[in-house]
């Protein structure tokens, strides 16, 4: 009975974790063919946890709201573009150019979320199609602002950062003023491995205030959208303004995480740096093991090192296997979109599973 039980469990646990094992094994599978050096790989994998963590939490609370995947987080990542480009025209650098840029990023973030939620609350159910949506429709705008109305209805005259005709934004913007102003305020050396202190504290700090958000009255409200929406408004839950107050939170998370984002690359791609920011960070949190439903700070963590293991080491694996490193940026952008369709099947195949047993279950 008790090696019955035991086999159960390892079946539940692969089954419950599909997605997050078949990606282990192509990383490992994808380390060994790179032939890159162990410290080189850890060393790249802390960078871009610091890069990239901070965006991938910032999809948990829609998730838990019962909102789906929030692709509309390029709408945020714009809000957070908008304040760097304003400390570039006002030329402040270093750490207070740095937070300079996430205050200004506050009222758009808040506005464009306040937007967002009030259009996904009129598509309840198709919540993740209508944000794909609106990010696609957002970017339309946002070229517009910065192609045709800087440099007339918007006075920038910078030749640093405008075209040389007067009227738009260059298509790259050098950051460098701001650049690891946060990750080089506090970083220690390990083995080799710079590791930035402060920069994951910041990432630690929203964890906590995830989970902290998360056990509060609105944080169980969130809980109880997520698992019956009907029932939560029945309860007396304020479905429109909690799912309204999901979307803002996770929307000003969001250009936050590309202000962290774009200080550690350090320039800003003034036309596609936002483009892929939804795409990546939803694909990361899905290969950590989250669904459409359920989704957690652990998913986001393992997630966000999976994923971006295999963008490491693709490329040198192209090449000593296929001869040519082009194969594996082929392979990766494949997997990007790969692992969402791959998820949303097994999502539905479960929901139809659980949907069939509980009708065997009443007859």
């Amino acid at each position: 009975m008790k090696k019955y039980s035991s086999q159960k469990a390892a079946i539940n646990f692969i089954k419950n974790n599909t997605v997050p094992i078949l990606f282990f094994i192509i990383c490992l599978g994808g380390v060994i063919a790179s032939k890159l050096s162990i410290p080189y790989i850890l060393n790249e994998i802390v960078n871009r946890l610091d890069r990239n963590l901070f965006l991938v939490l910032s999809l948990i609370i829609p998730v838990v709201a019962g909102m789906g995947l929030n692709f509309a987080l390029v709408i945020g990542a714009m809000a957070g573009q908008i304040g760097l480009i304003t400390i570039k025209v006002l030329n402040i650098g270093g750490i207070t150019g740095l937070f300079l840029a996430a205050l200004i990023s506050i009222p758009f973030a808040l506005l464009f979320g306040y937007g967002t939620g009030k259009i996904l609350n009129r598509t309840k159910g198709k919540e993740m199609i209508t944000s794909l949506i609106l990010g696609f429709f957002a970017m339309g705008l946002y070229q517009l602002v910065f192609l045709l109305f800087v440099g007339t209805i918007i006075p920038i005259k910078n030749p640093e950062i405008v075209l040389p005709g007067g009227v738009g934004l260059k298509n790259a913007i050098d950051l460098t003023i701001i650049q690891y102003a946060l990750d080089d305020l506090l970083s220690i050396n390990v083995m080799g491995i710079k590791i930035p202190i402060f920069s994951l504290f910041i990432i630690g700090l929203l964890c906590l205030f995830t989970k902290f958000i998360l056990k509060t009255k609105i944080g169980q409200d969130f809980r109880a959208l997520g698992q019956d929406m009907h029932v939560a408004e029945v309860a007396g839950i304020d479905v429109d303004r909690t799912r309204l107050m999901a979307i803002t939170i996770s929307t000003l998370l969001a250009a936050w995480g590309q202000i962290i984002f774009l200080q550690n690359i350090g320039t800003l791609q003034t036309y596609s740096s936002h483009e892929q920011v939804g795409m990546f960070a939803v694909a990361a949190i899905l290969v950590g093991g989250a669904t459409v439903t359920r989704a957690t700070i652990g998913n986001a963590i393992l997630g966000t090192i999976l994923f971006h293991t295999l963008f490491i080491v693709s490329p040198n694996a192209g090449k000593n296997l296929f001869g040519d490193p082009q194969i594996g940026e082929f392979f990766r952008s494949f997997v990007a979109y790969g692992v969402i369709a791959l998820s949303l099947v097994l999502h539905a195949m479960q929901k139809n599973f659980d949907a069939n047993a509980n009708v065997e279950s009443m007859e």
